[in-house]
């Protein structure tokens, strides 16, 4: 016969030897265990049915994360498709801005031969400020309009019997804006109001 000794272990305690495992509601394979001479049918009810609304209750709260975080998503793929398109907005700007100044140039010395030339020019800006608009890119409202930190840019104040204190005088550079969000501002110079006599 084999003298070999044999261990044994308490049937309540956890071969991990953590002295807490007895009072695992589930094991760990996720099964539920057999209620022990120690737990009532009624405790292990109680148990399980407060574990399974604590697990409700991370559910709903997950549910709500994802909820969230799926319209943050798509606020965000609507923002950048909104106006994906602005770089290039305002790089066509500049060339609405070289157009006006050829055609205000070209109308200050205009004559019979160049008239044809200005009519098609102006033709072109109108189609841009056609295309413009149907990407939601409008002209933002400037002289005789009150000056507007937010979409004005004011390079200097000046005298005026015409407008009235704070309202934009003359704009040197039109602004734009697509949507709500502004492409670049107008560059303005903003009335102080009638001059002031001695």
């Amino acid at each position: 016969m084999s003298n070999t000794k044999h261990s044994y272990q308490d049937s309540d305690s956890d071969p991990s030897g953590n002295p807490n495992a007895k009072d695992s509601i589930f094991a760990e394979d996720g099964t539920t265990p057999h209620p022990t001479s120690e737990e009532s049918p009624e405790q292990l009810v109680d148990a399980l049915e407060h574990q399974l609304a604590d697990l409700r209750g991370r559910e709903l709260k997950a549910q709500a994360e994802l909820e969230n975080f799926r319209r943050r998503t798509l606020r965000d793929v609507e923002t950048q498709l909104k106006f994906a398109s602005i770089s290039l907005v305002s790089d066509l700007l500049e060339v609405v801005d070289n157009l006006h100044r050829a055609t205000e140039s070209a109308a200050a010395s205009s004559t019979q031969n160049t008239d044809g030339l200005i009519a098609g020019v102006r033709m072109v800006q109108q189609q841009f400020a056609n295309v413009l608009a149907k990407h939601h890119c409008k002209p933002i409202p400037g002289v005789g309009h009150p000056f507007d930190p937010n979409v004005h840019q004011a390079i200097a104040q000046q005298p005026s019997n015409d407008f009235p204190a704070g309202t934009v005088l003359i704009e040197t550079s039109r602004g734009y804006l697509m949507h709500d969000r502004v492409v670049r501002p107008s560059m303005v110079i903003v009335s102080t109001g009638p001059a002031q006599t001695e």
